[in-house]
């Protein structure tokens, strides 16, 4: 079975097939760099991160592109907020992000380019969209000429007079026409933020930032382009209209893979709702793999909607998983070893929800059959490492992290001394501090290789 994907661009699911089967490039729009990551940022980093997985067990070599948007007004005033210069900021806010997605198991990327290490880049594109006659300055302002491109809204499936009915247009009298975007603009006076180009002092429009960093990393025209729902349009059709422009292609992506939107508790995620779930605040309370699984079991495409009672579901199922593979030994296991339904799932566009599904099936199918050898058992905890993405340590205690070095040095010893109690037959007191350590939300689990333990949810 080979690989399909739901391309935006034609409505459909189509079968992959890669311009060079040597070497597949994907760019990923990443994150804004000023405060945390939520939710919806992680949604997107976890769905591509599967992709990225599921192609690079398929080709040989896969380049993937993850830009860091570094330019922006929400970025200048959240210094100014902190007190704090811009790059102390985003360098604090990068790392940050690099902590957070790696605790949900997302690898790193081939190439991550921030915005303010390619203005020379930026700057050079404009130029050629000018010269082509796609672009116009207007008062230290460039614009892109949205008439002089035919093909403007075909990615979003719209033609400009429906982009125009509820589309966040700024105006502006500079413009020839409103739906014009701009590409270059003057600093605002607050910040004092930019760079010298040809059209003054200033800083770039948000949607060229892709664009060039795409087509200085992955060349005029690649394989996949991802991101969120959100970004079909203004951003995702802008950057197809400056790049066809620029560059004379059809296209600049084969292939335009969206992830549906994120809700938490039925209602869009904001602050004012007092719903914002930031990955940090989560991974306080619950394991990296808890939170990563629980944003697999929705597909990708679908709208999602988020609760800590479905995270609570979510860990509980994980908690019956470490509880079948139990303690034996699933580190050694060849890195091929995966079920082949599974990965038959992931390939059906990325169809997580039944891979998920298959996997609790073949967990009953562990538990009947006991499995003495673990040949099962290693399988399927492959399957969850490397398909997807759970960073499964079998010695793990689900919510461990929640407790102190002294927590878990107190339960351990009261575990050896029940122990001890069991081996002198001394049932009674073997009881007492089962039962002791129920009450303090510790439950105990015997095995036929020894006594494990987990927080009880």
């Amino acid at each position: 079975m080979k690989l399909r994907l739901r391309n935006t661009l034609s409505g459909e699911k189509e079968e992959f097939t890669p311009i060079d089967e040597k070497s597949v490039r994907m760019y990923v729009c990443g994150p804004t760099v000023y405060s945390r990551a939520h939710l919806g940022n992680a949604r997107s980093a976890v769905v591509f991160d599967i992709l990225y997985r599921i192609l690079k067990r398929i080709y040989p070599n896969v380049i993937c592109v993850r830009n860091i948007t570094d330019v922006d007004d929400k970025i200048y005033k959240a210094a100014v907020e902190r007190g704090i210069g811009i790059s102390e900021l985003t360098d604090e806010t990068v790392r940050m992000y690099h902590e957070d997605m790696s605790s949900l198991g997302v690898l790193p990327v081939d190439i991550e380019p921030r915005a303010t290490e390619h203005i020379e880049d930026i700057i050079s594109f404009i130029d050629g969209l000018i010269k082509k006659g796609n672009a116009y300055c207007s008062n230290n302002h460039v614009y892109f000429s949205v008439s002089s491109f035919e093909k403007y809204g075909r990615l979003s499936g719209k033609n400009a007079d429906e982009l125009m009915v509820g589309a966040r247009i700024e105006p502006s009298s500079l413009k020839k026409n409103p739906m014009d975007f701009v590409l270059w603009k003057p600093s605002d006076d607050d910040f004092k933020v930019g760079w010298d180009s040809p059209w003054g002092f200033g800083r770039p429009g948000w949607h060229i930032e892709c664009s060039a960093m795409a087509l200085k990393y992955l060349g005029k025209q690649f394989d996949i382009h991802g991101g969120g729902l959100d970004l079909i349009f203004p951003h995702h059709e802008n950057e197809m209209a400056q790049t066809c422009a620029l560059t004379d292609l059809d296209s600049m992506v084969n292939y335009w893979i969206h992830n549906g939107y994120l809700n938490v508790d039925g209602m869009k995620m904001s602050k004012s709702a007092g719903n914002f779930r930031t990955v940090h605040d989560l991974l306080r309370e619950y394991d990296g793999d808890v939170i990563r699984l629980s944003l697999l079991m929705t597909h990708y495409s679908s709208p999602m909607n988020f609760s800590l009672d479905s995270l609570q579901m979510t860990r509980n199922l994980l908690n019956r998983w470490y509880k079948i593979i139990g303690s034996r030994d699933v580190l050694k296991v060849a890195v091929d070893m995966v079920f082949n339904e599974v990965f038959e799932a992931l390939l059906d566009d990325m169809n997580t929800p039944l891979a998920i599904s298959l996997l609790s099936a073949r967990g009953n199918e562990i538990v009947k059959s006991r499995d003495d050898s673990g040949e099962m058992a290693k399988i399927f905890v492959n399957t969850c490492r490397i398909l997807l993405g759970l960073s499964w340590n079998h010695e793990k205690v689900p919510g461990k992290d929640r407790l102190s070095d002294e927590q878990i040095e107190y339960i351990e010893s009261r575990i050896s001394e029940r122990n001890a109690a069991k081996n002198s037959k001394n049932f009674e007191k073997a009881d007492e501090i089962r039962d002791q350590l129920l009450k303090d939300g510790i439950i105990i689990e015997d095995t036929k290789t020894g006594s494990t333990w987990r927080i009880l949810n």
